[in-house]
């Protein structure tokens, strides 16, 4: 019997169309699920005449495989992964290869990883982005891990892996452990960021310019040809055209409630951990979350009224066209600054796990398959060539001037949708970070007195060598004794 290259276990949407696009690119993989049916199904449907065999149990599966053994598992993050580890390492033999490639919080692939090492395994926590096209006809992969495992499932998976630049694909190791989930992790707080700067753009156009769906689908058709080439501006473009059965805009339908996986929470949570400002995502993530507070909403809508009535921009008609101009490179410049907070907190969490990132290469990954991808991937691919150690993406020429040239439209649709009333967390945040950024004195030399009067934290003082602290004896009656903790 001819044994497979591949084995992989979860036949839900993404573990199906990983398997079709495998067989496509000339491997041959055998299927086991915990619901047989399942696995019966799909041999006879889906994968009838292809080179996929089906496994009914665990030992079966590990039976029909070449050695070393590669089992990727697809089934749902968290405890379900680690009862499939506990139940495969019995069953293989040194140098075999576990890879899990759900959306998995990186710690655990750090702990997975130590853990199937220690029983003379090797192990991979992938990360897979692309939903249910981008698996079946090339997803961007992320894998992290067993080096030692990289040669052997290199072949698969950037065979399988979306191509740019005409055959480079969208696949490369990206460090030990759980760097690879990492790396995936912050691609979707990227997305959370993107998703909800779209969403203001829409709002602001729809609610405050009175635009109707098919002029928007004209801006987001326009957009899509310029600076803003992306997946997300072409799906919403999409969106914005699709019509019900009565012929209304099916958008306009749906309830105003966003849903989420937590992807964008750990996201948050990892620059917490590392003090990384991540403030556009952390609004774009807080943005859902007062999107789901729908019923506490409607109440209070009608009793903080707003004052301002629809179309409350107020613009003549020759004035929307550049008043959406403005909203464009408001949206362009806000997207640059979410990129620049991602690529920061990869920065600080390579420092932190001793990864050695290479950030070009990850903007490379992320340009073709995956939710993120935007031709100015490329911009920020070739930032990082010029300057491997570049502290943030602004500080590049191209960033830089272009955040330049869109920040007068910025600070006017900032300004005009606060006076307004409408709520736009993503671009405000934005603003105010890269303000924050660029500004050499910010007050916290208030707050560090404050500290310093109410809990003896000690600060520094710009008369003195930094690493000197210093402690006032604010109220006469605090005496000379300090925190023995000082945290900036």
């Amino acid at each position: 019997m001819n044994k497979c290259d591949i084995g992989l276990i979860g036949l839900a949407v993404m573990g199906e169309n990983l398997v079709m696009n495998m067989e496509s690119k000339g491997f041959s993989i055998c299927v086991y699920n915990r619901t047989a049916d399942k696995t019966t199904n799909f041999i006879e449907g889906r994968a009838k005449g292809k080179n996929i065999s089906a496994a009914y149990s665990l030992e079966e599966l590990v039976n029909k495989l070449k050695s070393p053994r590669k089992i990727m598992i697809m089934v749902k993050a968290g405890k379900p992964v680690d009862d499939y580890i506990e139940a495969l390492i019995p069953l293989l033999s040194k140098g075999d290869i576990i890879i899990d490639g759900g959306n998995t919080y990186y710690p655990d692939t750090i702990r997975r990883t130590k853990y199937v090492e220690s029983n003379g395994l090797l192990f991979i926590g992938t990360g897979v982005s692309g939903g249910e096209e981008g698996a079946l006809k090339g997803p961007s992969i992320m894998p992290g891990g067993s080096k030692d495992a990289w040669e052997h499932v290199k072949p698969i998976f950037q065979a399988i892996a979306a191509k740019v630049d005409g055959d480079i694909p969208c696949c490369e190791w990206i460090a030990n452990d759980g760097a690879g989930h990492y790396v995936k992790m912050v691609h979707n707080g990227i997305e959370y960021g993107d998703m909800q700067l779209i969403c203001e753009a829409y709002y602001l156009m729809k609610e405050y310019l009175g635009m109707s769906a098919d002029e928007m689908y004209e801006v987001f058709k326009k957009w899509n040809e310029d600076v803003l080439d992306s997946y997300l501006i072409e799906i919403t473009r999409d969106i914005l055209a699709y019509k019900d059965k009565d012929g209304s805009p099916i958008v306009e339908k749906i309830l105003d409630t966003a849903g989420q996986k937590g992807t964008g929470k750990w996201t948050s949570v990892a620059a917490l951990d590392e003090g990384t400002p991540l403030t556009l995502i952390n609004e774009a993530v807080f943005a859902r979350c007062l999107s789901a507070i729908k019923d506490e909403r409607v109440r209070a809508s009608q009793i903080l009224k707003n004052d301002k009535p629809k179309n409350h921009f107020n613009v003549a008609d020759e004035e929307k066209e550049k008043l959406v101009n403005d909203i464009k490179e408001t949206l362009f410049a806000s997207k640059i600054i979410s990129y620049a907070q991602g690529f920061a907190l990869l920065r600080a969490a390579s420092k932190t796990y001793n990864w050695n990132l290479d950030y070009g290469a990850i903007a490379l990954l992320w340009r073709g398959g995956c939710i993120i991808r935007s031709s100015f991937l490329s911009n920020i691919k070739e930032a990082f060539d010029k300057n491997p150690e570049l502290d943030n993406l602004l500080l590049d020429s191209y960033f830089n001037n272009a955040i330049e040239n869109a920040l007068p439209s910025w600070r006017r649709v900032c300004a005009k949708a606060l006076l307004s009333g409408a709520p736009i967390p993503a671009f405000a945040s934005a603003l105010t970070y890269y303000d924050g950024y660029r500004t050499a004195r910010l007050p916290a030399n208030l707050l560090q007195a404050q500290r310093d009067y109410f809990g003896a934290h000690t600060y520094e003082r710009i008369d003195k060598p930094r690493g000197e602290y210093f402690h006032t004896d604010w109220t006469g009656q605090g005496g000379s004794t300090a925190s023995t903790i000082y945290s900036v």
